[in-house]
């Protein structure tokens, strides 16, 4: 079934997860049928800024591609943030980073290596990847590390050590934006083109008013969803028997991710593991260097404090995971045999979290 269809059957889920609400049925049921309507949500919203970007230019709309790609989590997490609920964010950036390193990826070349015995990407770009995730490790392992080996350290000055880490990660991801898109740009230009294949009629610029405004009503969308579904996270989770640190890291990521997952995954079998590649690391990439810092600066403003110290299990996982997908990535090539290692590596961090009782409550 195409996937395009699939997308607009689950609509569906709106005008039920919205009646749920004012009809006040059982959290478990809010919680799931809003989940499910923020997946084609998140999906229009990927193709609204594509088809701006088209308009805007190949720089300007790269800016916007590189912004909102990861717009739908941001929103998501921010809400759950205001919510106060920043254990759950935590573990939601941490699990974006560990699904699109394994799970995205692993589809992609498992899919894609049944088809076609060896698929290509370019190395370089893995590489420059590869070292600007291994950064990322660093600053989120870092206040960690500082909080367990101090003393005394109060919740003030980690909060302030996290919002100076934070800035610097938005300033190094401006400059990977400004190395990929403008000095050497060459590199991903394989990507770039590929992508515009994916468009519908060359030549024809799409109507930007509507799409802008398209953009607007999913974005309005996604934030009265992602209300739904955190309001009723505490609540469902329990009634449904999950582990607060498992739906974090795994579900609702994937909810996030499925547009961006589906891509990814059909690029791969067309045998464009270059342009699926790039979807998975920028992705990774953007939630490391871009959406965790925003959310710390943003959370410091409206005073609800989130600083970089995270459950050192779930920095033992993204750590795991930024080193089996910079080994498997990094000459270039893939087959189905990688993706099989780095599914089943997912797979047993899943299992992991599944069984791991960090959390004992949401905040």
């Amino acid at each position: 079934m195409n996937k395009n269809l699939i997308f607009s059957i689950l609509l569906v889920f709106i005008p039920i997860s919205i009646t749920g609400h004012f009809l006040h049925w059982s959290e478990s049921i809010i919680f799931l049928t809003s989940a499910m309507a923020i997946i084609p949500l998140a999906a229009f919203m990927g193709v609204a800024t594509e088809e701006i970007a088209v308009v805007l230019g190949p720089n300007l709309g790269g800016l916007l591609n590189a912004t909102f790609g990861n717009a739908t989590e941001l929103i998501l997490a921010f809400i759950a943030l205001k919510s106060g609920l920043v254990q759950v964010v935590k573990a939601t950036l941490t699990g974006s980073i560990i699904g699109n390193l394994l799970l995205v990826m692993g589809f992609a070349m498992f899919l894609g290596g049944l088809k076609y015995k060896e698929q290509n990407f370019p190395p370089t770009a893995a590489r420059l990847n590869a070292s600007s995730m291994n950064l990322a490790v660093i600053a989120l392992l870092l206040p960690t590390a500082v909080e367990f080996t101090s003393t005394g350290i109060t919740s003030k000055t980690l909060q302030t050590l996290s919002v100076a880490v934070a800035v610097v990660l938005i300033g190094v991801y401006l400059l990977t934006l400004l190395f990929s898109m403008k000095t050497h740009s060459y590199l991903y230009d394989v990507g770039v083109a590929e992508n515009e294949e994916e468009g519908e009629t060359p030549g024809k610029k799409p109507n930007i008013l509507l799409w802008v405004g398209i953009l607007l009503i999913v974005t309005l969308g996604v934030a009265i969803e992602s209300e739904l579904l955190v309001d009723s996270l505490e609540k469902a989770t329990e009634d449904l028997g999950l582990p607060v640190l498992f739906t974090g890291v795994i579900l609702l990521p994937i909810i996030g991710n499925a547009a961006e997952h589906a891509t990814a995954v059909t690029v791969a079998i067309k045998n464009k593991m270059d342009l699926s590649v790039s979807v998975a690391l920028g992705s990774s990439l953007q939630i490391a260097l871009f959406v965790a810092p925003v959310l710390v600066i943003a959370g410091w403003i409206i005073g609800q404090p989130m600083d970089l110290n995270f459950n050192p299990f779930e920095l033992v996982a993204v750590a795991v995971s930024v080193l089996i997908a910079n080994s498997i990535s990094s000459d270039g090539n893939s087959n189905w045999l990688e993706g099989v290692l780095l599914l089943a590596t997912y797979t047993v961090i899943g299992l992991a979290f599944y069984f791991h009782p960090a959390i004992e409550g949401l905040a």
